[in-house]
């Protein structure tokens, strides 16, 4: 499924996540963006049984005060049955989602500062990292540019 196929989804279902179509609309060219830059359409999620994404607390090794939760995105099975980043325990499944999918689901999801996506199974120590709040940055710029001067609506006549 493509970007474009991915968007459609989830202005289909914007209702189901408390959102309108239009609003899922004005953030799709941030969400496809991102998407595009990752290698693949869609990754599995570690999840518990109760469908919570499985999220890591990282510590910094010299600021052991600073730390940030993530969670882990992998290209395919084999690579999250390799992971070290995930626990070896039966009430945890990996699922597929669409990237896309995967980039609006981390706007809802408070505690959540990144999602590293791993590109291969055969490298599992380095992944492309997208934080919530460089997403969240984008689609203020977004919405931004898509203001009319001076906070006038763009239809007044």
């Amino acid at each position: 499924m493509d970007t474009d196929q991915q968007i459609q989804i989830l202005v289909d279902q914007a209702p189901q996540y408390g959102v309108t179509a239009a609003e899922v609309e004005k953030i799709a060219p941030i969400l496809k963006a991102l998407a595009q830059q990752l290698q693949h359409p869609q990754y599995y999620i570690p999840q518990t049984s109760e469908q919570g994404w499985l999220m890591t607390t990282l510590t910094h090794r010299t600021q052991p005060e600073l730390s940030k939760n993530v969670v882990y995105a992998f290209p395919n099975l084999k690579a999250v049955s390799a992971s070290p980043h995930v626990p070896k325990d039966p009430q945890v499944i990996a699922l597929p989602m669409p990237a896309t999918h995967i980039l609006f689901q981390m706007l809802a999801i408070k505690p959540l500062d990144s999602i590293v996506f791993f590109e291969t199974s055969d490298n599992l120590q380095s992944g492309t990292e997208i934080s919530r709040k460089n997403l969240q940055d984008s689609i203020h710029q977004l919405v931004e540019t898509q203001r009319s001067p001076f906070g006038l609506p763009s239809d007044i006549a």
